[in-house]
């Protein structure tokens, strides 16, 4: 693995696209070696224009924006790049209450840079503290812990890429996929599922992968993008990402989320599904509605308005998982037409639901599909 490291070093950064931001905060750790320091000068280098401010004595959870209200601090944070170390990047997932498969999962970034108006990243605790886009510099540390891991594996297991960040929004200043993506490549058992918006995948190309890096993209139909989606790459980039990275004989999903019932929308999101599945061979594809939890939520209603096309459809009461959804019986109406038109394009795609609840599974006579999700091999 130290060759993988060597040849890192010579990466130069490059401005990630929808991402400029006005301060970059170097905390605790950022210069604990010589590959971490030089990475973080060649980031400043690359925002020459951004304030720089040296607070090492603070770690990267712990940053104050010093904002009095949720949104001033959301936005500040879009504008502020936070670099650091992580010590306890690699997890196993915790949910109770829903029919998720826990799973591990890693972060070499926090939070993202895009500024999706339903995101539910923002309701978390960590974020909603500090809200700010994350780059961990210690990649070499999160994969060894990685490695230790999946030194205890005894069969094909996914290490998950997308839980708290967007996993390739940042690369291009990284060259994080140079090293994870071949890292993955000689592992036995441990398998890299990244889930992104991303457009750019000029990093990924040409490397060998051997089938152990699968890519997915967050995807929804171009006008729902366009009424809840700010700053983000647009659909038809993404859609030519994952149709580059299939030619380059990575697996491909898609993770169509949150899917938002607006006007016409059984035609809006049949005409998408065509489109997608006529361009691309999926090798999963997961659906998922809003499964917010409420100070996420208040964001989306300050940002849309209180009487927006989710909050006035949302359930009062919270599911047994502590989030909050749109009521069952529009959720399954919502899915079965999006089955239905899955079905009809690729017979023996394989569907999956994200974050949902039983009840749903057996309505839509889906439970031999519980815990195929995204997340999961």
């Amino acid at each position: 693995m130290p060759e993988l490291f060597e040849d890192s070093a010579s990466y130069e950064p490059v401005a990630a696209d929808h991402f400029k931001p006005k301060t970059i905060i170097l905390t605790k750790g950022w210069n604990r070696s010589d590959i971490h320091s030089s990475l973080a000068k060649a980031i400043c280098g690359v925002y020459h224009q951004a304030k720089v401010l040296d607070m090492s004595d603070v770690s990267h959870s712990q940053v104050d924006l010093k904002q009095s209200d949720l949104l001033s601090a959301h936005r500040q944070g879009k504008q502020t790049l936070v670099l650091g170390v992580h010590s306890s990047a690699v997890r196993f997932s915790q949910e109770q209450g829903n029919t998720c498969p826990n799973y591990w999962h890693f972060s070499p970034y926090g939070f993202c840079p895009y500024d999706c108006k339903y995101c539910y990243l923002a309701g978390t605790p960590g974020v909603k503290f500090s809200p700010t886009v994350k780059i961990f510099l210690n990649i070499d540390q999160i994969l060894g812990q990685i490695g230790k891991t999946a030194s205890k594996l005894t069969e094909p297991t996914a290490f998950y890429l997308g839980k708290l960040q967007d996993g390739l929004a940042l690369d291009s200043l990284t060259g994080y996929s140079r090293i994870m993506i071949p890292f993955f490549a000689g592992q036995k058992y441990a398998r890299l599922v990244v889930l992104t918006k991303c457009g750019n995948v000029e990093n990924l190309l040409d490397l060998e992968h051997g089938g152990h890096t699968i890519l997915s993209w967050s995807l929804n139909p171009a006008e729902v993008s366009r009424m809840f989606e700010t700053n983000v790459p647009s659909v038809s980039n993404r859609i030519k990402a994952m149709k580059r990275c299939s030619e380059a004989g990575f697996p491909i999903r898609a993770v169509v989320m949150p899917i938002i019932p607006i006007e016409n929308y059984r035609q809006i999101y049949s005409d998408f599904l065509e489109l997608l599945l006529s361009d691309i061979r999926l090798e999963r594809i997961t659906l998922g509605q809003i499964c917010s939890y409420s100070t996420a939520l208040q964001l989306t209603n300050q940002k849309l308005g209180p009487d927006n096309p989710i909050a006035s459809r949302l359930q009062k009461t919270k599911s047994l998982d502590g989030r909050l959804r749109f009521p069952t019986q529009l959720r399954i109406r919502v899915y079965e037409h999006l089955i239905e038109t899955i079905r009809e394009r690729q017979p023996d795609l394989q569907i999956a639901l994200c974050l949902e609840e039983q009840t749903i599974f057996d309505a839509l006579g889906m439970t031999s599909s519980i815990g195929r999700c995204n997340c999961v091999l």
